[in-house]
This record gives C-alpha cells, sequence and structure tokens, in this order.
C-alpha cells in the first residue's frame, strides 16, 4: 500500500471539487488522480503548478506537504502527523481540520493556548474547557 498524500485529498475537498473534475482541469484519468491522493504515484511538476492553482496555493506549498507526509510516513513515527492546510482569515482566524480535532478532542468553546518560537513556528495546545487557574472552585 502507497503513502496517502492526505492533503491532495484535502485541498481538492476544500475546493469543493471531485476526482473526475481535477482530472478533466488537469487533462489526466481520474485514476491518475486517486492513485496521487493513494500515494501510489506522484503528480508531475506541470500537474503541480496547475493543483497549485486552482488550489490557491503556491507550488512549493503544494510539494512541502507531499514531501512532509511522505517523510512522516516513511520515518514509522506514529506519532506525529499532518492534518490538511488551512488559511488564516482576515480576523487572523484558522479552523483546525475536523480530523484534527478528533484526534485530540477538540471541541466548541475549549481554551486553546498558543506558542511560538521564531525559528520553528507556532504549536497550539488544546487546554479543555476550563482552566484550573480560571475555575472559581480551586
Amino acid at each position: 500500500m502507497g503513502i496517502q498524500f492526505t492533503n491532495l485529498k484535502l485541498y481538492r475537498s476544500q475546493a469543493g471539487l471531485t476526482q473526475e473534475e481535477i482530472a478533466e482541469k488537469l487533462g489526466v484519468s481520474r485514476q491518475a488522480v486517486a492513485k496521487w491522493e493513494k500515494g501510489e504515484s506522484m503528480p508531475d511538476i506541470e500537474c503541480c503548478v496547475k493543483l497549485s492553482e486552482i488550489y490557491g496555493i503556491t507550488v512549493d506549498m503544494l510539494i512541502r506537504n507531499m514531501m512532509v507526509e511522505f517523510a512522516d510516513a516513511a520515518s514509522g513515527d506514529e506519532h506525529k502527523h499532518i492534518y490538511g492546510v488551512t488559511k488564516l482569515n482576515d480576523k487572523g482566524q484558522i479552523t483546525l481540520p475536523a480530523e484534527c480535532r478528533r484526534a485530540f478532542g477538540m471541541k466548541p468553546g475549549d481554551m486553546i493556548l498558543v506558542l511560538g518560537d521564531d525559528t520553528k513556528g507556532i504549536a497550539i495546545v488544546n487546554l479543555g474547557s476550563e482552566l484550573p487557574l480560571m475555575n472559581k472552585d480551586n
């Protein structure tokens, strides 16, 4: 079984397109798109350029995400995951992918701690529905 490039499927789903529609836009078969999403093959550079235009992302984002998924899967580390890509809106808000929220038991109203490192990026931690320090009973 190949490595699944879930970001390709996520991008397609977020764009509201089927495999058939992507295939038609790229001039490839639906089976080719399915194979890319299953990790059985990878799109060529021309298709990557077209996919990035369709999804409104850079080629770099598309390729790096595929490579990171490949590296994570190849490393055998089952504790590391890529849940997909989301866009920052004009208020600085993001929507976490549903699979990520499920994996970490996140639900509406949960407190989220946001941490940052200028060289490594941003991390978020689910604190649950109440912070112990904010609980009046403590």
